[in-house]
C-alpha cells in the first residue's frame, strides 16, 4: 500500500479562503481555476471559504489578509495571497512544474 502514497503526492488539495463575491475574490477564483486546469488537470480540488459566512474560520486558519490560497495537499502546506493574476508566482509558490517543463527547480529561480 506504499505505492499508493506516491499517487496521493500528485493529488493536490487547495482551500480559497475569500470575503464574499468581491472583484478580487472572483478574480482569485479564475485565476486559480485557470492554473489548476492547465497544469494539474484532474489531480485537483477546490475548496472555496467565504470568510463573511464563516468568520471563525479565519483565526483557526491563521489566514490574515484575502483572498488567500492554500495548499494542503500534498504537504508541506503553502500559503498565497492575491488575486492569483501572477501565474508564474502561483506556479512558484505552490511548487508546480509549468506543463509541458520537466527542467529543472533552478529555471524557477529566474523570474524572480
Amino acid at each position: 500500500m506504499t505505492d499508493e502514497s506516491q499517487d496521493t503526492a500528485e493529488f493536490w488539495e487547495l482551500r480559497l479562503y475569500v470575503a464574499g463575491t468581491t472583484p478580487k475574490s472572483l478574480a482569485a477564483f479564475a485565476n486559480l481555476k485557470r492554473i489548476c486546469e492547465e497544469h494539474l488537470a484532474g489531480r485537483y480540488t477546490i475548496e472555496i471559504i467565504d470568510l463573511c459566512k464563516q468568520p471563525a474560520l479565519a483565526r483557526g486558519h491563521q489566514i490574515l489578509a484575502i483572498p488567500t490560497l492554500v495548499r494542503k495537499l500534498p504537504e508541506p502546506i503553502r500559503k498565497i495571497i492575491g488575486d492569483l493574476s501572477n501565474t508564474e508566482r502561483v506556479l512558484v509558490g505552490l511548487d508546480i512544474q509549468p506543463a509541458g517543463n520537466k527542467s529543472s527547480d533552478t529555471e524557477q529561480d529566474q523570474g524572480s
